[in-house]
């Protein structure tokens, strides 16, 4: 039996990606193995989306090369769509596949052989087909993905990726439904929503169907599951949208929220598309029709042009916010993007300084989140023992521990003790 490894790099939908490339290695009579070891095939998911991402790329590319010789390597994902003869000039190199015919992954690979040097990589910006990857078993019977949604036309200022994925795609509904269908029959107690830009799904059908539509059908063809949304463009948060939502019993009330900057100068030149008057008023919406919803974010400190007041602008606004959890990002400078060309790129310390300043307040404010739900009951999705606690999931994304007995995968209400500021709820199964 051929043995094959993968390695994945970057974000949830690669993951998503590679483990559905996994499954087609599997069901074609692959036996998987860690990357670690010795294979026949080596398949690697690059990302792109900073300088960084395509330094690592190459390093587990050449990796694979090291742990076997005389392997067949198969490069895909965004770094191998955006600079396809570079990676193919990397010695051991046999395939360069992008991202698009993922789903043909067992042919190609089998069509190769040492001496392969093949560039598959096609005009992604031409591209308007959903390519579906389906998963249909995940290692962890706890919580599953489905992605909904390919592509983005959001051409933010210091972002590679719609040249890496090329324009907005959207999963059939009926598809979507059928998914839940099948992931709901095969035990699996949450559905994670993820792609790119998944605010934008239904946008390429031109039938007026949008996210909601298909949040509402997922929901109602799982009822007994929890359905998560992945990232959502704030554009999305709408009184429409909150009040359909909010009627749905199973749509967990955790909404993560890219925002980049809290100041309107900034988020200009990021070439975002609100402000920061639009972005709050979502976040209103969102308090005013869900019971304390997790309310999580993205930030960006130290992009070009950001001087000490733009900074001191999106503190007090990431404060009057209130996040549940950040994820907070020193600028990456990425080449082939307009902002990598701004003047003013700030130094790393600037960056540092400001990333630590963001992450102070983010942490007291995560803090005092937790502290707010000490004597409520919460439902909670366990997932994994941990030092001698089970560790789960609130709706609200809170993570949760408490001592028990064979937890997993079980949903349990639990009586909120307290936090801790180095884990998060501490609690006790009822």
């Amino acid at each position: 039996m051929k043995k094959a490894a993968l390695h994945n790099l970057g974000c949830k939908v690669n993951a998503y990606e590679t483990e559905a490339m996994q499954q087609m290695l599997e069901e074609a009579g692959y036996e998987i193995v860690p990357f670690s070891e010795k294979a026949d095939v080596y398949v690697i998911n690059t990302c792109s989306v900073t300088n960084m991402g395509d330094r690592k790329s190459r390093q587990i590319i050449r990796r694979a090369k090291k742990l076997n010789p005389n392997a067949v390597i198969a490069v895909t994902g965004c770094y191998a769509q955006t600079a396809p003869d570079e990676v193919l000039a990397i010695e051991g190199v046999n395939l360069v596949l992008g991202t698009k015919d993922r789903k043909n992954i067992v042919t190609l690979v089998e069509d190769l052989n040492t001496e392969s040097n093949i560039n598959h990589v096609s005009d992604i910006m031409s591209n308007h087909e959903f390519e579906e990857l389906q998963i249909k078993q995940y290692s962890n019977r706890t919580r599953a993905f489905i992605k909904i949604q390919e592509g983005c036309n959001q051409f933010c200022s210091y972002c590679i990726i719609p040249y890496a994925r090329g324009p907005i795609r959207s999963l059939p509904l009926n598809e979507a439904i059928s998914q839940t269908r099948a992931l709901a029959a095969a035990g699996y107690q949450e559905i994670v929503l993820t792609g790119i830009e998944i605010s934008s799904w239904g946008q390429d059908f031109r039938d007026g169907t949008g996210l909601i539509d298909l949040v509402e059908a997922v929901c109602a063809a799982a009822p007994e599951c929890r359905i998560r949304l992945g990232s959502l463009e704030p554009r999305t948060i709408t009184a429409e949208f909150c009040r359909r939502a909010t009627a749905l019993p199973n749509l967990c009330p955790h909404f993560h929220l890219s925002l980049q900057s809290g100041c309107d100068a900034t988020l200009k030149r990021m070439n975002r598309k609100y402000d920061t008057k639009l972005y709050y008023t979502g976040i209103k919406l969102l308090r005013d029709f869900f019971h304390r919803p997790g309310i999580t974010t993205d930030l960006i400190v130290g992009f070009p042009g950001e001087t000490e007041e733009e900074f001191e602008e999106t503190l007090s606004f990431i404060q009057k916010c209130a996040f549940s959890a950040m994820h907070i990002f020193p600028y990456s400078r990425r080449s082939g993007t307009p902002a990598a060309k701004m003047p003013d790129q700030a130094s790393n310390t600037v960056k540092e300084n400001r990333a630590r300043r963001a992450a102070e307040v983010a942490r007291d404010m995560r803090e005092a989140w937790l502290a707010s739900w000490a004597g409520e009951v919460l439902p909670v999705l366990f997932e994994e023992e941990k030092n001698g606690l089970w560790r789960g999931h609130a709706p609200n994304y809170a993570e949760v521990f408490a001592p028990g007995r064979a937890l997993h995968n079980q949903v349990r209400e639990v009586s909120i003790s307290g936090s801790d500021p180095q884990l998060g709820l501490i609690g006790k199964v009822l």
